[in-house]
């Protein structure tokens, strides 16, 4: 078993920045890939970024490519997504997953966190 809690979520208006954070325990020498996905209300959650465990691989949809970054921290177990020139299309509850394969889709991780708002306004 995984258990992943996030924190960091919050309102900021629009240009604003924000970061998010994905604390881990268990079993995740299981689970190599972690990632961050989002879900507006009523649209389908959708992928953002991911980074690999042991090799420093990352990957980002090209709507966040260049605001957004993802990072971790070995020691602490915990990844980070710093949000940067935020937009309101951004708003929505930001996920943590871990998964064991690399991939932006929802089926390569099985499991995810509870879930941090984010709303920007305009």
């Amino acid at each position: 078993q995984v258990q992943l809690v996030e924190s960091g979520g919050g309102l900021v208006q629009t240009g604003g920045s924000l970061r998010l954070s994905c604390a881990a325990s268990g079993r995740t020498f299981s689970r190599n890939v972690r990632a961050w996905f989002r879900q507006a209300p009523g649209k389908e959650r959708e992928f953002v970024a991911a980074v690999t465990w042991t090799i420093h691989m990352t990957d980002y949809a090209d709507s966040v490519k260049g605001r957004f970054t993802i990072s971790r921290d070995n020691a602490k177990n915990t990844i980070y997504l710093q949000m940067n020139s935020l937009k309101p299309e951004d708003t929505a509850v930001y996920y943590c997953a871990a998964g064991p394969r690399w991939g932006n889709s929802v089926h390569e991780y099985d499991y995810w966190g509870q879930g941090t708002q984010v709303t920007v306004s305009s």
